[in-house]
């Protein structure tokens, strides 16, 4: 597989990516459990994408190309998070490097051959319209930054989330204390009206004794009066 084909396939995951956590986003995300949210096409691009990075990597060996092919794999198995350990989709790991072993003679004059050949130039077949589009290096490094800007925009959005949520917790506060002066609030207004209460059945009481007395008390104050006017007319 070209170096071509593999950076449009690992530009179209990206965008498949994206799209999936932008549909996470959503309110209504955790109500459609069903939604595989395009999981089963980015794990066969991922799959082709380890396919052809470890082909292009033994066919040319370590180039910038494969190493950026290998990191932006990387990253992008990373955004699945646990989806892609149930996936199946594998890591892409380091090759293991071989000890080097002493050649006999034939083999060294046969490797030498070969090498020989290898510095031959290699001409590739004119086309007369060949095809148009970006250089592959350019969309590698278009992809870079798509993720670059990806992961500020996700620096970003959690800053904000952590500022929502203090802002949470101060409301919170600022609720239980309101919660705490209705409740006194309530608790003055019972006692208040306990205190009344009282206050009327001692009212009450006085009245009903001042109707039952108020006979006695007319008579003894006719009496005190009348002990007045003798007083008086007597002097």
């Amino acid at each position: 597989m070209s170096l071509a084909k593999l950076t449009a396939i690992s530009t179209s995951t990206l965008s498949l990516l994206l799209e999936r956590q932008r549909l996470q986003t959503l309110p209504q995300y955790t109500t459609q459990t069903s939604n595989p949210l395009h999981l089963p096409q980015i794990t066969k691009n991922l799959r082709q994408l380890k396919a052809g990075i470890l082909a292009l990597e033994a066919k040319e060996g370590r180039t910038e190309a494969v190493t950026l092919l290998r990191s932006q794999y990387g990253r992008m198995r990373g955004m699945l998070g646990e989806d892609a350990d149930r996936a199946g989709i594998e890591v892409l790991e380091e090759p293991k490097v071989e000890e080097e072993r002493d050649l006999s003679p034939g083999i060294v004059k046969t490797h030498t051959r070969s090498r020989s050949s290898s510095t031959e130039p290699i001409y590739t077949p004119y086309a007369d319209d060949p095809e148009a589009g970006p250089e592959p290096g350019v969309l590698l490094q278009e992809q870079q930054r798509l993720m670059d800007d990806q992961d500020m925009r996700l620096d970003t959005l959690a800053q904000s989330i952590g500022r929502q949520r203090d802002i949470s917790l101060r409301i919170n506060d600022e609720i239980g204390t309101h919660q705490g002066l209705l409740e006194e609030l309530d608790h003055d207004l019972d006692t208040t009206s306990n205190n009344l209460g009282r206050a009327r059945r001692q009212l009450g009481t006085f009245a009903q004794k001042a109707k039952a007395n108020g006979s006695t008390l007319t008579i003894a104050g006719l009496i005190f009066v009348l002990l007045i006017l003798i007083i008086v007319f007597k002097t």
